[in-house]
């Protein structure tokens, strides 16, 4: 006699295919009511007020509602859906529809606090509020995709059931290779498009709603599957990858009419270049350094004492690419200076010494202005009014047609970062795939058992100390010319604005140490967000404490892991002991006693 196996339910209790169709149908719904108007006036941010034209946060509810309906649509098994969620429905659709909620709520929260009330909002928007809550509501309602033993019974589990994914199913059909080349093209580019969206919206309200949609879009696209397939392309692809992510970083600058955001993007790409520089340190080998933005001041500083400024004591100008290396030359030398007496120290002995370099190297600059040491750097009012560069004629503080298309000046800046930015990635890649890049990963790892093998643990320690300085030099000698200032409280410990010491590591941090793109994401996130966020400037770094707070309860090992972080923090939680069933076996492949010395074969009877 067969017993009947109970089914696993979702969050609400509804049969599964009614919360099917309930969120496919409040899905179009919603998508469908971003085409009204959810206010009557124009004095909320985007213009909410017209018909059969979304805008401004209509369109991220838009964008959120007609995710969740491909993704709720593709558990019916329709032709062309399939592929969109190779490792579980139920967790992308949750995923989606919560982000579609929560957007749609916030903007419509935010019309009534900054209009005066609820008497503010049309018919369109109580729609969007309602059929957005729908589609959330059948969503909850969704079975897990994956059977859980024993089956989940109280909201917790449920909840926790139904956002579990397992590993994506393998492809039925491969791809011709066209078609990879042509996905990983078509993946930067929205990628683009969203990050240039999301960088030229409106500072307040309509940012906090896009970051809304994203945080929760994103894990649903994981979720999915899908950001798992396009990893395994760009893995098999690597050339086209990153000639992707070179050619869409690039076009960034093409997309803006104004210097605002070119701006922060160049930036972005300084403080990324900075933080890669760091990962060398901590992500490879090891190393807590927290004084590292010193480094970069070495190389801003060496920079704008050879670069023409008319208040430079050395009243030198040398021509970029002599700056360029005399920066990282500088940073370099500081480098080894600071790391050969230090790096015998581990651990928080060796953070406390470079922590008590970075506030050595900022109070020197203080101090050399001609009073209380020699007159080199100007002492607090630093070093201004660093020229523009010019390379070749190109004049980097004028503007430019590049292809008939306007580029403002700091647009000529990001490209050139784009430059630098590739050289530290291409030196960041060639260092980690290399012996010594693997020796740096041993030590970092068990530096004891890397030196029983033979490793030379202060020697190489010393190395990535230097090559972490160097890099942080050069984006140094670009981020002088950028801010045509160099002064001490630009490199603090910590402090409202990045770059400094703490933020950088907390890029490091968040985005995952030892990889490649995640300290580009971290840094992206740690200055996009402050500079979109100006309103929150009191509570910044509150915020910004809880937000690592929840990073490390929730996803220690960073947003874009290696292998071997995700498996360290996300095991199997089994106990190393061999399977009943399965007992191991010798050489002679007979069964062993694990008691005995050595797993000393058994007896036999």
């Amino acid at each position: 006699m067969t017993t009947a196996t109970a089914q696993p339910k979702g969050l609400l209790p509804l049969p599964a295919r009614t919360a099917h169709l309930t969120t496919a149908t409040g899905a179009l719904a919603t998508a469908a009511t971003t085409g009204l108007a959810w206010t009557w006036t124009s004095d909320f941010p985007g213009d909410l007020t017209s018909y059969g034209s979304p805008a401004g946060l209509q369109l991220v509810t838009l964008t959120g509602a007609l995710l969740t309906l491909l993704l709720a649509t593709s558990a019916h098994g329709l032709p062309g859906l399939r592929w969109l969620t190779p490792a579980g429905r139920t967790a992308p659709t949750l995923l989606a529809a919560l982000g579609t909620f929560a957007t749609t709520a916030f903007t419509l929260t935010a019309i009534a606090i900054q209009l005066g009330g609820l008497v503010n909002l049309e018919p369109g928007g109580y729609l969007a509020g309602a059929t957005a809550l729908l589609t959330l509501i059948g969503a909850l309602g969704l079975p897990p995709d994956h059977p859980t033993d024993p089956i989940p019974t109280t909201p917790r589990q449920r909840l926790t059931a139904a956002l579990t994914a397992g590993p994506p199913r393998p492809a039925t059909r491969q791809l011709p290779t066209w078609a990879e080349h042509l996905t990983i093209t078509a993946a930067f580019a929205a990628a683009l498009l969203a990050f240039t969206y999301g960088i030229d919206t409106d500072d307040g309200a309509p940012f906090i709603g896009y970051l809304l949609l994203v945080a929760l879009a994103v894990p649903a696209l994981h979720r999915a599957g899908l950001l798992a397939r396009l990893t395994d392309l760009t893995h098999r692809h690597r050339g086209t990858a990153l000639a992707a992510a070179f050619l869409a970083a690039t076009a960034f600058p093409f997309t803006q009419d104004t210097d605002q955001y070119t701006l922060i993007g160049a930036n972005i790409l300084i403080f990324a270049t900075v933080a890669l520089g760091l990962n060398v340190v901590v992500g490879l080998a090891g190393l807590l350094d927290l004084g590292y933005v010193a480094f970069l001041g070495v190389g801003a500083y060496a920079a704008a004492l050879v670069s023409g400024s008319p208040e430079s004591a050395l009243g030198l100008h040398f021509p970029f690419w002599a700056a360029l290396l005399t920066g990282a030359a500088a940073s370099l030398a500081f480098g080894v200076l600071i790391g050969a007496p230090t790096l015998r120290l581990r651990g928080d002995y060796l953070a406390i010494v470079t922590l008590g370099f970075g506030e050595i190297f900022r109070i020197a600059m203080l101090n050399l202005n001609g009073t209380t040491g020699p007159d080199i750097t100007n002492g607090a009012m630093g070093i201004p009014n660093i020229p523009n560069l010019e390379i070749l004629g190109f004049n980097f503080g004028e503007p430019h047609h590049i292809l008939g298309i306007p580029i403002a000046p700091y647009g000529n800046y990001y490209l050139l970062m784009i430059l630098v930015t590739a050289l530290v990635v291409l030196v960041f890649r060639r260092a980690a795939a290399s012996r010594i890049g693997r020796a740096w990963i041993a030590i970092r790892e068990d530096e004891t058992a890397a030196v029983a093998m033979g490793i030379n643990s202060f020697r190489l320690r010393l190395l990535a100390f230097a090559l972490g300085a160097a890099l942080a030099g050069l984006a140094g000698t670009v981020h002088a010319h950028v801010v045509t200032t160099a002064t001490p409280e630009q490199f603090q410990f910590a402090g409202p604005q990045p770059p400094n010491s703490a933020f950088l590591l907390a890029a490091v941090i968040l985005g995952g140490m030892g990889t490649l793109s995640g300290p580009l994401v971290g840094a992206a996130l740690l200055f996009l967000i402050p500079a979109k966020l100006d309103f929150l400037q009191d509570y910044q770094l509150l915020l910004f404490g809880i937000a690592l707070v929840l990073l490390m309860r929730l996803r220690p090992e960073g947003l874009i892991p290696d292998r071997r972080k995700r498996l360290e923090f996300h095991d199997t939680d089994r106990p190393d002991t061999p399977d009943p069933g399965n007992p191991p076996t010798g050489l002679n492949g007979s069964p062993t006693d694990p008691t005995g010395p050595l797993g000393t074969a058994q007896a036999k009877g």
